[in-house]
């Protein structure tokens, strides 16, 4: 079955280090925002689309109000064909959500929240320019488990201004004490056009080399905690994955809406324009395909080795024939002796230590079959 995103570009405060497409909260143009996804929402090739996932993000879809939160989730209800057990998430900055809020998120059909936390050092969260403390993020955290979220998950963000292997581990040990089940940990980099780009933050973050020990650091530390990774950046406790993301990850079909927002649907790729004064006057939303067109045959190689699972020996003979897969085989053969990948007889996946440059490999995966 298909998922289902919706791109609220609304924010209190644009943070120094984020490239998303959003603008600054208001609550006029909220609405009228709101009203034309819902005309997509009721678009002919979309009307009673059926959807076991739909991901609400942003930007910061909590910094909407009660009434425009529900509203929304009106269209989406009365719009689509959503399944009975969906997971249905929304993305939520901390200082945005009281206990009440929460409630009537929850009230809406809403069964899972993904805090942007990013640290539990108020330092490194001054740092991010966050307008949130440790101590509001953990009450976010807890008033929402309180609200009947059973499926909550939280953001750490890696190689920050004067952090090290402790400051780290500790803002792990202090999220993973929380009634949380998933946890995203990404790694700072400096986009060009944000806030950050410039001289005296690159000289102030975490060079690679940390990075990339801190990143070995937390997952090893995780999985002990009873999260263990499933993708690069994701780990999670037992049936508490992403079923939205892996959607994205395992070439399901997904429909986007709202500006900037990407779909795979009816094997197609497209995106939406990046404007939302567009957005707002068009009577649906407007559809631009990729550049580059849909490719199984690619995009297996590139999103499977984004997950743990890695790639299905099976799977790669059916699309690369017998010889295509036995070069691969032999590839990943050599890798697993530099522990950057493991093999078996029936899958191939990289380790920790290869996810960390999992771009160069998958290139070189791609080459054996004659993609790179």
């Amino acid at each position: 079955m298909r998922g289902i995103y919706i791109h609220i570009p609304f924010c209190l405060r644009k943070c120094p280090y984020c490239d998303f497409y959003s603008v600054r909260l208001d609550e006029g143009l909220a609405d009228k925002y709101i009203g034309a996804l819902i005309r997509s929402f009721g678009a002919p090739k979309y009307k009673g689309l059926s959807a076991d996932t739909v991901y609400i993000g942003g930007g910061t879809p909590t910094a909407l109000s009660e009434d425009q939160i529900t509203r929304l989730m009106g269209g989406v209800l009365e719009c689509f064909e959503i399944a009975d057990n969906a997971e249905i998430t929304i993305e939520a900055n901390p200082c945005t959500v009281d206990f009440g809020k929460l409630n009537a998120i929850r009230d809406t059909g809403i069964n899972r929240i993904s805090f942007g936390v990013q640290s539990a050092n108020d330092r490194e969260l001054g740092f991010l320019g966050r307008l949130h403390d440790y101590e509001t993020a953990e009450a976010a955290i807890v008033n929402a488990h309180r609200a009947g979220f059973e499926n909550i998950s939280a953001d750490i963000m890696l190689g920050l201004k004067g952090q090290d292997r402790d400051s780290l581990l500790a803002s792990a040990d202090r999220l993973t004490a929380l009634p949380i089940g998933h946890i995203s940990a990404y790694m700072l980099k400096i986009e060009p056009g944000t806030a950050f780009d410039n001289d005296k933050t690159r000289a102030e973050v975490c060079d690679d080399d940390t990075v990339s020990g801190l990143y070995l650091s937390l997952a090893e530390h995780l999985e002990k905690r009873g999260f263990s990774q499933y993708e690069i950046s994701n780990f999670a406790k037992a049936r508490l994955e992403s079923r939205h993301n892996l959607k994205y990850w395992t070439g399901e079909e997904y429909v986007g809406f709202g500006p900037v927002a990407h779909s795979l649907f009816e094997g197609r790729r497209f995106y939406v324009p990046r404007d939302l004064s567009a957005y707002i006057a068009a009577p649906v939303q407007s559809e631009i395909d990729e550049e580059e067109p849909y490719n199984e045959r690619e995009e297996y190689i590139m999103l499977s080795l984004r997950l743990c699972q890695g790639l299905d020996r099976a799977r790669l003979t059916s699309l690369y024939g017998e010889d295509g897969e036995r070069s691969i085989a032999d590839k990943a053969g050599l890798l697993e002796k530099s522990g950057l990948c493991r093999i078996n007889d029936e899958r191939i996946r990289l380790t920790p230590k290869g996810f960390l440059v999992s771009n160069s490999l998958i290139l070189e995966f791609l080459s054996c079959v004659g993609l790179a």
